[in-house]
């Protein structure tokens, strides 16, 4: 019974190794598939809030298009204009670019 058991053993002994290449495989995929996509993205956006200027087509995290009429840098707001006479306070995290107003990439 115990020649058994030690058999049992020794066969996963050498599995273990290959275990752990797998599993460095598998995170090396995701982050070159998920993550490190995702990190671009953010910096895109990022980039794109920090250089915005008024006149600036925009979409705001809730999904309404607009175009900047002022920016506060001090409080991080901006003023949207979303129809005639209509203007909104949006905080500048959730201020988005307008892919509408962009050619159509190929």
């Amino acid at each position: 019974m115990t020649q058994i058991i030690l058999a049992a053993q020794s066969a996963q002994g050498g599995g273990s190794m290959s275990f752990i290449i797998m599993m460095v495989a598998i995170f090396a995929i995701m982050y070159f598939f998920m993550i490190r996509p995702q990190q671009k993205r953010q910096k895109e956006i990022q980039n794109f809030q920090n250089s915005l200027t008024e006149g600036t087509e925009v979409v705001t995290g809730g999904g309404i298009y607009g175009t900047v009429k002022k920016i506060d840098l001090a409080n991080g707001i901006i003023e949207v204009k979303i129809a005639d006479g209509v203007i909104i306070k949006v905080d500048k995290s959730y201020v988005y670019k307008d892919m509408s107003s962009t050619p159509a990439q190929k």
